[in-house]
């Protein structure tokens, strides 16, 4: 089965200042019965990794090469070594702002993999797509893609849209995106496409994280804003185990 996942993207949020919050959420994690996840900027996550309790900790992008010439990008390798175990790959702001291509984020993918990351895939549609009907072509065309080979990897579905805008699609609408998610990891891999968790990202918060983990072969959820503060993203972690 799929396994249950929260997790947290501070975008370019957070000082040292924000550790206590880290903390906090660390704390309640070792009474919550899912994983979570938290991506905090680069400069705190080797003092977030130290952090006592379950947490985990990921980081925001990683370039595809292992070191080189790349002023201001970090490698999976040093990622690792600050103690992040996952990444996030693909977000629509990469995508969008930095031009980076389906093709680009599976090389991204296969370099964290290589330093013992797990990545988490990001896939979204935006708006005009939705409206002109293309949402599942265009996400499942990013899916397929930006897939490594591995199946080691985590798929987060965040329709563009969504982000930060407070507006959520539909339950129907989430619905028919995972399951045609779903059905595409089981045609690339197999059985073991069935155990690849894939969470729903846009918008979530405290008032509809339930509703959002009801639906078929959503796992858990991607939250940005929400998991800046403990007394948000708890409600959402807890939603989740209870789901």
């Amino acid at each position: 089965m799929p396994q249950k996942i929260t997790a947290g993207n501070w975008k370019m949020n957070g000082t040292q200042a924000s550790l206590s919050e880290i903390q906090a959420i660390a704390d309640a994690a070792a009474d919550i019965h899912s994983l979570a996840i938290l991506c905090p900027p680069a400069h705190l996550l080797h003092r977030a990794a130290s952090l006592p309790g379950p947490l985990a900790i990921g980081g925001q992008n990683c370039h595809h090469a292992p070191s080189g010439a790349f002023t201001g990008d970090i490698s999976a390798a040093q990622l690792a070594d600050c103690g992040a175990s996952y990444v996030i790959l693909g977000h629509s702001e990469r995508r969008e702002a930095y031009g980076e291509s389906d093709s680009l984020v599976r090389d991204k993918a296969q370099a964290a993999l290589n330093s013992g990351l797990t990545p988490i895939i990001c896939l979204g549609e935006s708006q005009d797509q939705r409206a002109e009907g293309r949402a599942i072509a265009v996400v499942l065309a990013q899916l397929t893609g930006s897939l490594p080979d591995d199946v080691q990897v985590i798929i987060a579905y965040e329709p563009i849209w969504a982000i930060g805008t407070g507006l959520v699609p539909s339950v129907a609408e989430i619905t028919e995106v995972h399951n045609a998610l779903r059905a595409q990891l089981l045609t690339t891999f197999g059985a073991a496409g069935q155990n690849i968790s894939i969470l729903y990202g846009g918008s979530v918060k405290p008032s509809n994280a339930k509703e959002i983990f009801s639906i078929p072969n959503v796992n858990g959820a991607l939250v940005g804003g929400a998991s800046l503060k403990a007394e948000d993203f708890l409600p959402i972690m807890r939603s989740l185990a209870e789901s």
